[in-house]
């Protein structure tokens, strides 16, 4: 009798992940990236918000990337994990959203981007690295959503994703309130981000905020920059002479050439010719 083996989920690495480490093998971890991403839905649209830092391990590689990706118009997606992934998974979501509203001829909806997310995150069983926090404004209104990097979803009024995500949910948890005015939802939003950056080694640098209503769509690139670098105190520049020298040499290094037109000939070039039909002989 064949095993029949129907769709659901799949138990098998847990199983070869614990007969690894029985036999003194070193578990696969998931690779730990940072970044505060965080949306709350106001009175009349979503705000979404992030920080600016991208990292290599210990090492910061981008002080000012851009962690809020275009999908439509009117919808924007904010990019946790693997950089790579978060760029080129919004961009390829971003051209099948277009395809949509050309086939359908109607403004895209929010859940079929996050649909559409969902579905091809899901494919990959988490191995593309994108948490997301996906928000727009359609014809049901504000919608937020967060989706995982195994394809789960979530459906919140405000929401927060990354490193850091814990210090920006207690700030959301001890300040949101329904129907905030616009001002007031972006102070909050900006008030996570930076709780993120300041207690979370992965994230940093600037507070990028999007402002998404029914019929206009609000990017506030480097709206805050809570860690701008001060003027330093002193100048720790060495007068001119300080270090001693033994030797000083002053090389030339501009080679200057020769060049004549097509019916001029050095004497080099004709006497290689010469030398060739020598050969050649």
């Amino acid at each position: 009798m064949s095993e029949h083996r129907g769709s659901g989920f799949d138990f098998s690495g847990h199983l070869r992940n614990h007969a690894l480490g029985t036999q003194g093998h070193s578990i696969p971890r998931a690779t730990s990236t940072g970044t505060t991403i965080v949306g709350l839905i106001y009175k009349d649209g979503v705000v979404l918000g992030a920080d600016t830092r991208a990292t290599e391990g210990p090492i910061v590689a981008d002080k000012n990337c851009e962690k809020i990706h275009y999908i439509t118009d009117s919808i924007r997606c904010c990019g946790a994990g693997t950089a790579a992934d978060t760029e080129f998974v919004t961009n390829m979501i971003s051209s099948n959203m277009q395809l949509h509203a050309l086939h359908t001829r109607k403004r895209p909806r929010v859940l079929a981007a996050l649909t559409m997310l969902k579905q091809r995150l899901f494919q990959y069983q988490g191995y593309i690295g994108a948490a997301l926090v996906l928000g727009g404004y359609d014809s049901t209104g504000p919608q937020l959503f967060t989706i995982a990097p195994h394809g789960s979803t979530d459906k919140l009024p405000y929401v927060t994703m990354g490193s850091g995500s814990l210090a920006a949910m207690s700030v959301f948890e001890s300040a949101w309130k329904p129907d905030m005015q616009e001002q007031e939802a972006i102070d909050l939003v900006v008030a996570a981000i930076e709780s993120g950056i300041f207690n979370d080694l992965g994230s940093g640098s600037n507070v990028d905020v999007c402002v998404i209503r029914e019929k206009e769509t609000k990017m506030l690139r480097n709206y805050r920059k809570p860690n701008e670098r001060a003027q330093k105190e002193q100048s720790y520049k060495f007068a001119r002479g300080t270090t001693a020298f033994t030797k000083e040499e002053i090389y030339n290094m501009i080679v200057k050439e020769d060049v004549l037109g097509l019916d001029n000939t050095t004497p080099d070039a004709t006497a290689t010719t010469e030398a060739m039909d020598t050969d050649a002989s």
